[in-house]
């Protein structure tokens, strides 16, 4: 009788491990050791025995880990993994605790110091192969898609567990267009930023595979490039080819190690449940004792990571539908806070936030102006009802005025309250919970205290309902409305405390009880809703962004707007003084062109003089009764020949610039800087752009004249420059990878010039005026721009506009593609999504109100393109100064993100060592999470002023 085959399964110990710490909240057991991610490997390997179990699974299994040091490969090429992190300091106590409680499961695992997991996995696989064993490969890393294949009948593939998917030759033909034999020479060429293989600079996952599936090899891909016609890649695979040879060393998985544990010992049995039972209550986790206890051995019901997701078809649905069941937690009690009066009470909040390894913090000031404040109080709350009020600025016992003779308060010295807060703020093994935390870093950074890490439970709602208010739940993610949507709670508001008008008074005059109650409440508030919203992000598939996006940011944000930009004053006073006299002239002309004089900035004026009394055609009146003198509007008029309407708009722009630019910015010279520091939103525009307020930044026109002269009075200190790096139609080269426009994306690999590319394929021509015309084309239909809008832009009549718009999509079929795709798709889940999974809601998708409805298709088109946009730069300047401070450019500062552009100061001597690593940087920010099809180009200049750089 022949023996059944056997079956090896090899687990990838590694990759759960991380997937586990970023997947669960901080935990920890009851010595305060932290265990979140011990947890989630438990549960991860639970399942996975229990469904191995279920289904026809292995007979021998074993979990490889990496050792921890250097291997092999960092003799070969010394920065193999240079770029990586260290590991965060809450899981470095983890990795023995995770080796425990793979020992008590009973399975073996595996490591060797000099070599990675992959290659011991490879080794293994090929032995057990070369017995006529089939292997499966429990992970999802792309370099052990190398070994998936069938040799003698014995067959290699791969489970992803995270998607509960199989592996083999037709998925890992699918990923990268060539069987597994030739993957390691597709990672070859395309490189890999994680582990720091260099690959050939400008060579994509698309362009590798091509080449690589063309030529059969990278040496024949290599040794064709001579002969190839002129171009980019023939130059960078001819220059590059040592960096993609040394790469093809490095992603080549070592098959001959010496095998530490023999595989017939991996043998697979029931596992016995004392080990696991002793191990599961020295650390606390009692759900899963008390499952192992009454035999319910299957975990997907509670312990599954990665559950199925729960419906969100329902786009129109309540607050209520789309809550999540609430933790136990009892009502806010605010008579439980305490006020701490005392440095011995402080130090003991302080003691036991340590051991809790977790806090909200929360602080009170005078001013929303995070570099203008004093710190009047902070707030610390450890759990429900459990927080606490540290005043440190309050002025009078009884408040009600700022009388001199008034007894202070007894409260904790400033200073010693902050440096007995500057531990606990700055501990890496307690994480801080803010509420709009960038705020109070900025605080905190001014008195010499860098706070890390943090959560913010403003950006975490972001990350999971941006765009959800639309539908009436309440759009904002400030704490009063998060506090009602989803604890039923309405928080103390600033103003029933420090009153409104001229009989309002400062925090640091408030009663101290009243203080209190306020104070201790928000941080209260803050950490109950960490606690209702922290798990949403794995269960609803928001933690990608969140962790790789948008919370690694926070503090880079906060760092740019510490460092402002100086404006030279004499400058913008002279703009003002220029914009002044040229709004008087335009006023006379309006006045005369109207045959009187009125107040041009009056709607209500405005519209009397254009419909009634000079009587043009179009006039609408809105529900006030007034004649409506919009933009479009004036631009209708405009066009049709109306010379006020012309005067008017010239008016509005440069009255608005100068009240919102050459005076605004002269007010907003902060007198200790002696710089500009605008304020970013980080929730601001809901496809995950950031705006800028205090002054705004991103709004001043980068076309016009007058917009340059602004641009020029941002100024560097002497002996600086500003350098303006800026992507080069990043929405453009976006949209030709996600609708798979291969003449677009041929075009950007080329170099060429997009907008004559787009006008050839269309005009059969390229002119000054079809260039133009395709550049005007080329960003509408990514807005979903109607035969109207478009008509309107290139004034000429709606059916030729249709006609062109027809004519796009036919020599673009991708284009119209994607957006039916979208528009399809939003429609069933309610959301759109970026590459980063970033998600944007549009509730009013399926409204029976047509205007509605087509403002959010319209909406839902360009989401994912420009939210993919906004992801990349975010990621660029997560990056940017870890990269710089490596090269030992230190001093180069990171000042202003304004859309697809980031702006530098940096002494002179710096620019060229500075520019290729931003080049690079912004150009390599998608990897290793999305490789795009076409490149990211990025332009990079640099002058004596903001407009100089340009």
């Amino acid at each position: 009788m022949t023996e059944p085959q056997q079956h090896l399964y090899l687990v990838d110990g590694s990759s759960y491990i991380f997937r586990a710490y970023h997947r669960l909240p901080p935990l920890t057991d009851p010595e305060g050791t932290p265990v979140g991610a011990v947890y989630g490997y438990t549960t991860m390997l639970w399942k996975l025995a229990a469904d191995l179990d279920e289904a026809d699974g292995p007979t021998h299994l074993a979990v490889i880990l990496d050792a921890s040091g250097k291997s092999f490969r960092n003799d070969i090429y010394e920065h193999y993994k240079a770029n990586r992190p260290e590991p965060p300091e809450d899981l470095v106590p983890q990795f023995p605790l995770i080796r425990d409680a793979t020992r008590a499961f009973s399975l073996p695992y595996i490591e060797v110091p000099g070599l990675e997991a992959d290659d011991l996995i490879a080794t293994y696989a090929r032995e057990a192969q070369r017995m006529g064993w089939n292997v499966t490969i429990v992970s999802s890393d792309k370099d052990l898609m190398q070994l998936v294949g069938e040799e003698n009948g014995a067959r290699i593939d791969m489970l992803d567990t995270m998607k509960n998917q199989r592996i083999y030759l037709e998925e890992v033909e699918e990923k990268f267009g060539v069987p597994p034999e030739l993957v390691g020479d597709v990672l070859a060429l395309m490189g890999d930023s994680v582990d720091n293989v260099p690959g050939i600079f400008g060579i994509g996952p698309k362009t590798a595979s091509k080449l690589i599936a063309e030529h059969g090899s990278l040496t024949a891909a290599l040794d064709a490039a001579p002969a190839m016609k002129p171009s980019k890649l023939k130059e960078r695979l001819i220059e590059g080819r040592a960096d993609a040879e040394l790469s093809k060393v490095l992603v080549t998985l070592k098959e001959d190690c010496a095998l530490p544990q023999p595989i017939a010992e991996m043998k697979l049995g029931k596992i016995p449940p004392e080990p696991l039972a002793a191990f599961l209550a020295k650390h606390g986790f009692t759900s899963l004792l008390k499952r192992l206890e009454t035999g319910n051995g299957s975990p997907a019901r509670a312990t599954d990571l990665n559950p199925p997701k729960p419906s969100t078809a329902g786009a129109n649905g309540t607050a209520e539908q789309n809550r999540q069941p609430l933790p136990e937690m009892p009502k806010i009690d605010r008579s439980a806070y305490e006020t701490v009066q005392t440095l011995a009470r402080l130090e003991e909040w302080v003691a036991r936030a340590m051991a809790a390894r977790l806090v909200a913090v929360d602080t009170e000031t005078t001013s929303l102006d995070a570099m203008r404040a004093e710190l009047v109080g902070v707030s610390l709350a450890l759990g429900p009802n459990d927080a606490c009020y540290i005043p440190l600025a309050h002025h009078n016992i009884g408040g009600g005025g700022d009388d001199m003779f008034a007894q202070k308060p007894a409260q904790v010295p400033l200073d010693a309250a902050l440096a007995a807060l500057k531990p606990l703020l700055e501990a890496d093994s307690v994480i801080k919970v803010f509420q709009n935390g960038k705020y109070d870093l900025n605080l905190f950074a001014r008195s010499g205290i860098m706070v890390a890490p943090i959560e913010d439970t403003m950006v975490i709602s972001f990350a999971l309902d941006a765009g959800r208010g639309e539908s009436g739940m309440g759009g904002g993610h400030g704490m009063d409305e998060l506090s009602e949507r989803h604890l039923g709670h309405t928080p103390l508001a600033f103003k029933d405390i420090c009153g409104t008008g001229k009989k309002a008074i400062g925090f640091g005059e408030v009663p101290l009880d009243r203080a209190t109650a306020y104070a201790a409440e928000d941080a209260d508030v803050t950490l109950r809703l960490y606690r209702v919203l922290k798990p949403r992000l794995a269960e609803e598939g928001g933690s990608r962004i969140y962790e790789r996006v948008d919370r690694p940011l926070i503090p880079v944000v906060a760092a740019m707007e510490r460092e402002g930009i100086k404006v030279d004053r004499a400058r913008l006073a002279k703009l003002s003084e220029e914009f002044a006299k040229e709004i008087a002239r335009l006023e006379g002309e309006i006045h005369a062109a109207a045959g009187q004089e009125f107040t041009v900035g009056s709607p209500k004026q405005l519209g009397d003089i254009l419909f009634e009394k000079l009587g043009y055609k179009g006039a609408k009146k809105g529900k006030s009764g007034q004649y409506s003198t919009d933009v479009s509007v004036l631009e209708k008029l405009a066009a049709e020949g109306a010379p006020i309407a012309r005067l008017v708009l010239e008016w509005r722009q440069l009255a608005k610039l100068k009240s919102t630019y050459t005076d605004a910015l002269q007010e907003a010279i902060n007198p200790a800087t002696g710089r500009v520091h605008t304020s970013y939103s980080l929730v601001g525009a809901q496809t995950g752009r950031l705006s800028s307020t205090d002054p705004n930044l991103q709004n001043i026109p980068v076309r016009t004249a007058i917009g340059r002269q602004i641009r020029e009075a941002f100024v560097p200190e002497t002996g600086n420059v500003l350098l303006a790096a800026d992507y080069s139609q990043i929405e453009l080269r976006l949209a030709a990878h996600m609708a798979g426009v291969e003449t677009l994306k041929d075009a950007f690999a080329q170099g060429e010039d997009i907008h004559a590319r787009t006008a050839r394929e269309m005009f059969g021509e390229v002119t000054r005026d079809t260039r133009a015309r395709a550049k005007t084309i080329n960003f509408a239909i990514l807005y979903g721009i109607s035969r109207w809008g478009l008509a309107a832009r290139l004034e000429v009549a709606p059916e030729e506009a249709q006609a062109m718009i027809d004519t796009y999509f036919q020599r673009f079929p991708g284009i119209q593609r994607y957006i039916l795709e979208t528009l399809e798709s939003v429609r069933a889940k309610g959301y759109s999504e970026t590459l980063f999974g970033r998600k944007t809601w549009f509730p009013r998708i399926n409204s029976k109100n047509q205007a509605e409805r087509q403002g959010s298709e319209r909406a839902a088109i360009n989401a994912p393109i420009q939210g993919t946009s906004a992801d990349i730069i975010k990621r660029a300047m997560a990056r940017m100064l870890p990269a710089l401070a490596e090269a030992g450019l230190h001093d180069v500062r990171m000042l202003l993100q304004v859309h697809d552009e980031l702006v530098f100061e940096l002494p002179e001597e710096r620019v060229e060592a500075a520019t290729p690593i931003i080049r690079q940087v912004m150009a390599e920010a998608a990897l290793p999470s999305v490789a795009l099809s076409v490149p990211l180009g990025v332009d990079i200049g640099t002058g004596l002023s903001w407009d100089a750089a340009h």
